[in-house]
């Protein structure tokens, strides 16, 4: 396969890349993991599958993060420049293998993460991996200076080194006047006590311009599955997003409250949606320019390109192999009675 041409990143998305290890039987309970012979590996990674997403969007978008020199960690590496992300700020941990993330799936595509692999070996435990491992140090200042947005999840927080680097990241981006977006991504299972995470997270909202929550996500933090609500107790936030899956999404940006409907698709696997919501609509606001969102109707379909791309992922197997293109997101838009205000 042919290297995509990299170009200079306006989006730099920092946290994990490992690989999803979808049980190929549909359906199993987490009790019966250990007898799971067969398992299909897809890359992914909340931040990675966002940096891929925003470059077949035709947005550069740049990764940083850190993976193992084991064979995994370079065939992960290999799939992002193919995708054609910028991989200059990604770190190669000597020692710590590259994560695999074990994904069981329901009848109808919804998945839990259950458990990590490492050299084909089942663990509970989430420590060690090399993505825990990036380095504030090893962060390249220059990425920073010319990228207009930083787009962040919550899971890096949940181990020293990573959470140091994210600390160090949003300096940088404070720096260079980047927009911040946060995707809560809340995974019980990532964090080695994850009764810490919400005294862990919440100094990062101080520190956020956009805000995207599953609506699970955000009763769990806040209390409230309402984007209005959840905008007045972090008033200086530009946009709250909550998705909500089949039952659509509510959101609040600027003083703009709207709902946009779910988009009736045939899913397989659900892995990787709520990226390709981040990515379409940071995709948005690198296109249309944050002063159009003022206008409710430019808002509302920013939403609407995002719920799209998120619905779409949805129906093919694994997270980036599924994230849909640009042609395909205004397709279903078209299909759907949906035009673009301007």
């Amino acid at each position: 396969m042919t290297t995509a041409r990299v170009s200079s990143p306006q989006v730099l998305c920092v946290g994990e890349l490992l690989w999803d290890c979808l049980a190929d039987q549909a359906g199993l309970p987490i009790e019966a993991i250990e007898t799971i012979e067969a398992w299909t590996l897809y890359p992914g990674g909340a931040p990675a599958n966002v940096a891929c997403a925003l470059s077949r969007l035709g947005v550069p978008a740049g990764f940083i993060g850190s993976v193992g020199t084991d064979s995994t960690g370079r065939e992960l590496l290999d799939r992002l420049q193919q995708a054609g992300v910028n991989c200059e700020g990604v770190q190669h941990h000597p020692t710590a293998p590259t994560r695999q993330v074990c994904v069981l799936r329901d009848n109808r595509g919804d998945r839990q993460f259950a458990a990590f692999r490492s050299v084909g070996r089942i663990t509970a435990d989430p420590r060690h991996f090399a993505d825990t491992h990036l380095q504030a140090s090893l962060l390249h200042p220059q990425q920073f200076t010319q990228a207009d947005y930083l787009v962040l999840g919550t899971l890096a927080l949940a181990y020293p080194d990573s959470s140091a680097a994210i600390r160090q990241a949003l300096d940088l981006a404070d720096d260079n006047y980047l927009k911040i977006v946060l995707d809560l991504n809340w995974r019980p299972v990532f964090w080695p006590d994850p009764n810490i995470a919400r005294g862990t997270i919440a100094p990062l909202l101080d520190r956020v311009d956009f805000l995207k929550l599953a609506s699970e996500e955000a009763q769990w933090l806040f209390g409230t599955t309402e984007p209005a609500a959840i905008a007045d107790k972090l008033d200086h936030l530009e946009a709250v997003i909550v998705t909500d899956g089949d039952r659509g999404c509510n959101y609040i940006i600027g003083d703009h409250p709207g709902f946009v409907p779910a988009f009736a698709v045939p899913t397989v696997d659900t892995t990787g949606a709520g990226d390709a919501f981040v990515a379409a609509f940071v995709a948005q606001l690198c296109e249309r320019g944050l002063s159009s969102f003022g206008n409710p109707l430019v808002a509302r379909y920013g939403v609407a390109f995002a719920s799209a791309a998120g619905a779409l992922a949805t129906t093919q197997p694994g997270a980036i192999n599924a994230l849909p293109d640009r042609a395909a997101i205004e397709l279903l838009l078209a299909q759907e009675g949906w035009s673009s205000p301007l």
